[in-house]
């Protein structure tokens, strides 16, 4: 019986054996080792062969051009996404003529440069008749933020909500039994900050946003987002002259407030508990000099760090609720 077993588990492992043999001679590999071979090298017997692995500087350099080409398409997919979802945009002749005729608020008419179409012409005289800021791009231009590619050279940028009378913005603090806290922008291009800003306004108690027509940011789906449901709650006006609007505050009785990082006082030391208009430059230009010419007071946050500014946001934001804490 002994014998017997010996020879049945010699059998198994010749078999076992001969299989090894019979793929390595069936294909066009080299010859691969033995299983006695494989065993001294780490690996079980009957367990497929690992794929060797490559030298560091090959692998890495596959790697790298891989991950390039995943990010270039990541966000090339976002892009795209992003660009689907917005609802904000009117494309094509006859849409935006509509679109301008039926009193809708409206942000801005982007145009095809250099065309000659007499209907494109026509909708840009009812833009300039209704005072809609204008901006001629290229083609290309046009192409790259259309969302239906058949933008047929004009596209116009829906108001996510209507813009307040000017007017109306002292009455609005009149009818709250409150003094006049209002905000000025000058200069905020960035679509994410301007959302942020207004988040901010909404939360520190301030009654209106003032916004030049030109040089800056406007209502759309990005700022909408951004706030997160401010703009229900927060009136934000247009101007067609900034420096005119601050006149017409300081002569409502408002003091002026620039916020510069150069500016005369500290504002946790500055009296801020009047009626104010509180005006926030751009993080690169700051205050437009004209603006500044008009402000009653310019106020600074201190830095401590080795960047000398702040986020105009956070700038903004800082400023605000010193105002507000200042006022309890």
């Amino acid at each position: 019986m002994r014998k017997n077993k010996y020879d049945t588990r010699k059998q198994k492992k010749s078999q076992s054996t001969g299989k090894i043999k019979r793929s390595s001679q069936g294909s066009n590999s080299p010859k691969r080792s033995s299983g006695t071979e494989l065993t001294d090298r780490g690996f079980k017997k009957g367990s497929v062969k690992k794929t060797p692995r490559l030298p560091e500087n090959k692998r890495s350099g596959s790697k790298f051009k891989i991950e390039d080409y995943e990010i270039e398409d990541i966000l090339k997919q976002n892009s795209m996404r992003e660009n689907a979802d917005r609802d904000d945009r009117v494309e094509g002749k006859n849409p935006v003529f509509e679109a301008i005729r039926s009193g809708r608020p409206l942000n801005k008419l982007f145009v095809e440069k250099n065309s000659e179409d007499i209907f494109i012409s026509r909708i840009i005289a009812m833009a300039r008749e209704k005072d809609i800021p204008i901006q001629y791009l290229e083609r290309s231009k046009l192409d790259s933020i259309s969302q239906t590619r058949a933008h047929q050279g004009v596209i116009l940028e829906v108001a996510a909500r209507e813009y307040a009378d000017f007017d109306d913005l002292l009455k609005m603090a009149a009818d709250k039994g409150e003094k006049p806290f209002l905000l000025v922008l000058d200069g905020i291009t960035d679509t994410n900050n301007l959302g942020s800003i207004i988040r901010s306004a909404e939360c520190a108690g301030v009654h209106g946003i003032i916004l030049p027509k030109r040089r800056s940011a406007a209502l759309n789906a990005t700022v909408a987002k951004v706030a997160a449901g401010a703009l229900e709650y927060i009136p934000v006006a247009r101007v067609t002259n900034l420096v005119q609007a601050l006149r017409t505050l300081k002569n409502e009785g408002l003091w002026i407030i620039g916020a510069d990082m150069e500016g005369a006082e500290n504002y946790h030391k500055a009296d801020l508990t009047g009626p104010c208009a509180l005006v926030i430059g751009s993080e690169g230009e700051g205050l437009s000099r004209l603006v500044r010419n008009e402000c009653d007071l310019m106020v600074r946050i201190p830095m401590k760090g080795k960047i000398s500014s702040l986020n105009a946001g956070v700038a903004a934001a800082l400023i605000m609720f010193e105002i507000a804490h200042q006022r309890e």
